[in-house]
């Protein structure tokens, strides 16, 4: 198996602090890929096999008991008790008791935003001959299944969430993170019942996903758990979120979105305060392996939306349609939002310019890097409050 992201002593410490040791680094389940557009290397990882029921992923974290109970981070104290006062329950709020006729909502979907792909590079492809029906049909599936994979995202959130409280030394962040794993298990809930209740199912975990949350559960380090979840993937659903909030006409889903994006912005919100703390005083080195961390984090983030799983539903071979998804414009536009909230927050906390600007250079290349001037997660957490 390869490994990733090994500097040269092949050590890693753990944050400065507290029992500063050195530990072999963990290996990953794919080894990182600096070819964003390496087609043949996002076409290897297999698709979830539908039958599968569970996953298993190792988690070597220690659990770290703090006996200092005095509140001290004044920051996260505030966002623990916005939090305490913003919890919900789905069961009284979502208007449950609506019809959605998902057909009816993709064709007005379709409507208002077209097809979402530009036909024009789709000739030679049976894409090229494709008529309403199959439109309509590629609507509805692409619906179920980016709700399939905000649901299986919310349930890694949730894992990935219960690791912070028992890993970070901090007893104000141990507190806060407790209040979002019952944030994470309210999101798993809704986005499940709405799935099964409303749309009758959906689909698996796509591979890139999977994959992505493997890696943020195997690491053992707390700050890396923060970066994966907090910063990247609760960072681009946020921006997801929005986009399908603003973008569909089904009220029940509007209603559900605004009230799982008002926690979504304290999530991201708790992780730019916590790493900007962690990651002052960092040498080069160890901001070297995040950097690299992030960059392999977007990049499988980005390959989870190229739909696979729909395309072959449809009978279309991923070979012959991937290579072309990435030179329409139209989808380009739509990936590149699905970083807005990505970019400033890692401009935040210092990644994108030390050594060299090396992620700054890879969010270049991926044409994303005009989003570092947008407000991060601890800005624009006040307009995004809890309901």
């Amino acid at each position: 198996m390869p490994v990733a992201r090994t500097p040269e002593n092949n050590v890693r410490p753990i944050i400065r602090g507290f029992l500063l040791v050195s530990l072999p680094r963990p290996q990953t389940v794919q080894g990182m890929r600096y070819n964003s557009f390496d087609v043949d290397a996002i076409l290897s990882v297999p698709l979830t096999d539908p039958g599968e029921k569970q996953h298993f992923s190792p988690n070597p974290s220690p659990a770290l008991f703090t006996w200092d109970y005095l509140s001290s981070r004044e920051n996260l104290a505030k966002l623990y008790e916005k939090a305490k006062t913003g919890q919900w329950n789905s069961s009284e709020v979502l208007p449950w008791h609506l019809d959605v006729d998902m057909d009816k909502v993709a064709r007005q979907d379709r409507e208002i935003l077209g097809e979402g792909f530009d036909p024009s590079y789709y000739r030679g492809t049976v894409v090229e001959h494709w008529q309403d029906k199959e439109w309509q049909e590629f609507a509805v599936h692409s619906r179920k299944w980016i709700l399939s994979q905000f649901l299986h995202g919310e349930q890694g959130a949730l894992l990935c969430t219960s690791k912070i409280v028992e890993t970070v030394p901090w007893y104000d962040a141990k507190m806060y993170a407790s209040t979002q794993v019952m944030d994470e298990a309210r999101h798993v809930e809704v986005f499940a019942k709405y799935l099964g209740d409303k749309l009758g199912g959906g689909y698996p975990v796509n591979p890139h996903l999977r994959i992505l949350l493997d890696d943020v559960l195997l690491d053992s380090r707390w700050d890396l758990t923060y970066l994966g979840m907090q910063i990247m993937v609760e960072g681009l659903a946020l921006a997801a979120f929005g986009y399908l909030r603003q973008s569909t006409s089904e009220p029940l889903l509007k209603d559900l979105l605004k009230y799982v994006m008002s926690d979504e912005a304290r999530h991201v919100a708790f992780g730019v305060l916590s790493l900007r703390e962690a990651y002052e005083g960092m040498s080069d080195a160890e901001m070297k392996d995040r950097q690299e961390f992030a960059y392999d984090a977007s990049i499988r983030m980005r390959d989870r939306f190229i739909q696979q799983e729909v395309w072959e539903r449809m009978g279309v071979r991923s070979r012959d349609i991937v290579p072309l998804t990435f030179r329409d414009p139209t989808r380009k536009v739509f990936q590149q939002m699905l970083f807005a909230k990505i970019v400033p927050n890692c401009k935040k906390l210092g990644l994108l310019d030390r050594n060299d600007a090396w992620l700054r250079h890879r969010f270049e290349e991926m044409g994303v890097i005009d989003f570092e001037h947008m407000p991060s997660g601890d800005q624009d957490y006040s307009s995004l409050q809890a309901v």
